[in-house]
């Protein structure tokens, strides 16, 4: 972009700088634990130079594509990541909760955080409603497993914009079988991890779809308080066509014609930026989508990022519309040893806006 597209301006004396384009990624980090300190068990501690190398991994990310406007998922260690995100010119990083310590040294529970070049304005966890979450036929003191947050950050051109970072319960089973008993066959065996597996499962999912109905809600509420534009990115643990969080991209209304709801629901509905980006000129073709984790032979899109209508080119009043969609996987794909060690296990979602003419 030529310097004639560029507009610096002065914010509490820190210069920044207005560009046509905005880049917003969603980063699963992989347990990002400084040393000492553990993960999950006493044995799980990187060495210090298997700590360096995941820094240094971030860092090249950072370097190489370099988002405005980063939500993280997996933080143990906020402080480091601030200071190491800090370097590379985020003056911007929040967090609403922390990590749980136990035995004094082992973590459990990571958090989200949010890095942004621009001023984050205002930063709140997100709380479930607890009427609504009874009227779910969940209890009133249901919480996320994963604390969401809302930071509102002052983009350039369109101003304010709340931007979501969420990390939504994981498929893993929520009950586990034990075998405590010797004298259980082997099929008694299986037949209890079976029943364990599926309960469990559905357990997670119930969780799970929970969180994103009742996070929906809180989204919702906020966007008829302020009128701001919204954002919504993370690891989701689940494909967005899945039924459990299918109501995320809600594009219809029980009742009402097609037409009249696209009119009142335009103004709440949330869209998955690679439907925006195939919709665009700017993708010259429909792309096979790729797969942002992978688990044995399977593979699956996780990671998301949603936006309202201020960024859909298909809107009549949208200011931006999404430029690129890029899902950076090197690392899972074709991983080099001395490279990718201490990488992730996710890929990154990265996706660029650009202001329309």
């Amino acid at each position: 972009m030529s310097q004639d597209n560029l507009l610096v301006i002065e914010q509490d004396a820190i210069p920044l700088i207005l560009s046509d384009t905005i880049k917003i990624a969603t980063f699963n980090l992989f347990n990002y634990l400084e040393p000492p300190f553990a993960f999950y068990d006493f044995e799980r501690i990187y060495t210090a130079e298997q700590w360096q190398k995941k820094q240094n991994w971030i860092a090249e990310y950072l370097i190489e594509y370099k988002p405005d406007v980063i939500g993280f998922q997996e933080v143990f260690s906020p402080e480091s990541l601030k200071i190491l995100v800090a370097a590379h010119g985020y003056g911007y990083f929040e967090v609403v909760d922390e990590a749980e310590v136990i035995d004094d040294f082992i973590c459990r529970s990571p958090v989200v955080a949010i890095a942004s070049r621009y001023p984050i304005t205002h930063i709140e966890a997100v709380v479930p409603d607890k009427e609504l979450a009874v009227s779910m036929g969940l209890k009133d003191d249901f919480t996320f497993s994963r604390q969401p947050l809302r930071a509102t950050i002052e983009l350039p051109h369109i101003g304010e914009c709340d931007c979501y970072v969420v990390h939504f319960k994981s498929k893993r089973p929520m009950i586990e079988h034990e075998n405590n008993d010797n004298d259980e066959s082997r099929t008694q065996t299986i037949i209890q991890t079976l029943k364990a597996e599926v309960t469990g499962s559905w357990g997670s999912s119930i969780q799970r779809g929970s969180e994103a109905a009742l996070l929906l809600m809180s989204i919702i509420e906020r966007r008829e308080k302020t009128g701001l534009p919204m954002m919504l990115m993370g690891d989701f643990n689940d494909s967005l066509s899945d039924g459990v969080l299918a109501h995320l991209l809600t594009g219809s209304l029980r009742f009402i014609s097609e037409s009249e709801s696209d009119v009142i629901l335009a103004k709440y509905r949330l869209k998955d930026t690679w439907d925006l980006y195939q919709a665009t000129d700017n993708c010259a073709e429909m792309a096979h989508r790729t797969p942002t984790h992978y688990y044995g032979m399977k593979k699956s899109v996780l990671d998301y990022i949603l936006l309202s209508c201020e960024f859909d080119a298909q809107y009549h009043s949208s200011l931006f519309e999404v430029s690129e969609h890029d899902t950076y996987d090197r690392h899972l794909i074709n991983p080099s040893f001395e490279r990718d060690s201490q990488s992730t296990d996710h890929g990154i979602v990265c996706i660029t806006l650009a202001l329309r003419a």
